[in-house]
C-alpha cells in the first residue's frame, strides 16, 4: 500500500535556494516542452513526452548549462508530467496544459527513485532526509509510517518547503472494536453535525481574517512590480492566505 506523507522541512539558506533554483529549472522545462510540443504538433509532427525528453537531454549542456546545478529528476519529471497532462487532455479527463507560472504550485521531483527493489529512494534518519546533490535536510517530524521510501517530491507553500514522501507500507489501519458510531455531516454553517444532534463550530478563519487580507491585497497593490517591497508584501500576503486554507 503506497502512503505519502507530506512533512514540513526547516531548510538552511543555501538549501532553500537550491530548492528555489530547482523548481525554477523544472518550470522552465514543463513551458519549454510546453511550447515544443506545440511547435511539432503545428509542424504536423507527432510529438511525445518521451521525444522531448531526448531532445532536452542533447541541448542541455550546449544551451542551459545552468539546468545541471540541480538533480537531473527535476526537468524529467516536470516532462513526464507534461505527458501526463496531454494523455488526460486527450482522454478529454482534463483541459488543455497552461504555461506554469512562478512561484505558483512550485514543486520539483528530488530522487532518482530507489536503485533496486527494496532500497529507499533516499535515506531517512530520524528528523533527517538526505537529498541528491543537497544532503542533509532537518524535517519538523519524523515519518509516521514504515516501509520503503519510493519518491520525494519537495513544493513551496508561501515562504514554507515540504517534502511529499511516498512510502510502501504494509501497515493497515488498526481495528478497533467495541465502540461505538455516529454519522457526521460536514458542511458550512456547520463545521460538523453528528446524527445525535450535536453540532460542531467551524474556526470561521476567512470571517475572522478578511479585513486584514483586504489590507495586505491593497498594500500589495501598490507597491512596484519587480521591487523588493513588491516581494516582501507577496510573501507576506501568501504567508495569511496559508493560514486561512490551514
Amino acid at each position: 500500500m503506497i502512503i505519502v506523507h507530506k512533512v514540513r522541512l526547516s531548510p538552511n539558506n543555501d538549501q532553500a535556494s537550491y530548492f528555489a533554483q530547482a523548481c525554477g529549472i523544472a518550470r522552465f522545462a514543463y513551458n519549454w516542452g510546453l511550447a515544443e510540443w506545440k511547435r511539432l504538433y503545428e509542424a504536423g509532427e507527432n510529438p511525445s513526452e518521451s521525444q522531448l525528453r531526448k531532445q532536452l537531454n542533447s541541448l542541455k549542456k550546449t544551451e542551459f548549462p545552468w539546468m545541471l546545478d540541480v538533480t537531473k529528476v527535476a526537468p524529467q519529471q516536470a516532462l513526464k508530467n507534461l505527458g501526463t497532462a496531454f494523455q488526460r487532455f486527450f482522454k478529454g479527463q482534463g483541459k488543455y496544459p497552461k504555461f506554469k507560472k512562478k512561484g505558483i504550485n512550485d514543486s520539483f521531483r528530488a530522487d532518482n527513485g530507489p536503485a533496486k527493489a527494496g532500497v529507499d529512494a533516499v535515506p531517512v534518519e530520524c528528523n533527517y532526509i538526505k537529498l541528491p546533490k543537497i544532503g542533509w535536510i532537518k524535517m519538523r517530524e519524523s515519518l509516521r509510517f514504515d516501509g520503503q521510501v519510493k519518491s520525494v517530491t519537495i513544493s513551496r507553500k508561501a515562504d514554507q518547503w515540504y517534502a511529499a514522501i511516498s512510502i510502501d507500507t504494509h501497515e493497515l489501519p488498526h481495528e478497533r472494536k467495541n465502540q461505538g458510531s455516529v454519522g457526521v455531516d460536514l458542511g458550512i454553517k456547520a463545521l460538523a453535525t453528528l446524527s445525535t444532534g450535536e453540532t460542531e463550530e467551524g474556526p470561521k478563519a476567512l470571517r475572522v481574517l478578511l479585513p486584514r487580507l483586504c489590507r495586505l491585497s491593497r498594500q500589495l497593490s501598490r507597491k512596484k512590480k519587480g521591487s523588493a517591497n513588491h516581494g516582501k508584501a507577496k510573501k507576506k500576503l501568501a504567508r495569511l492566505h496559508k493560514r486561512i486554507s490551514d
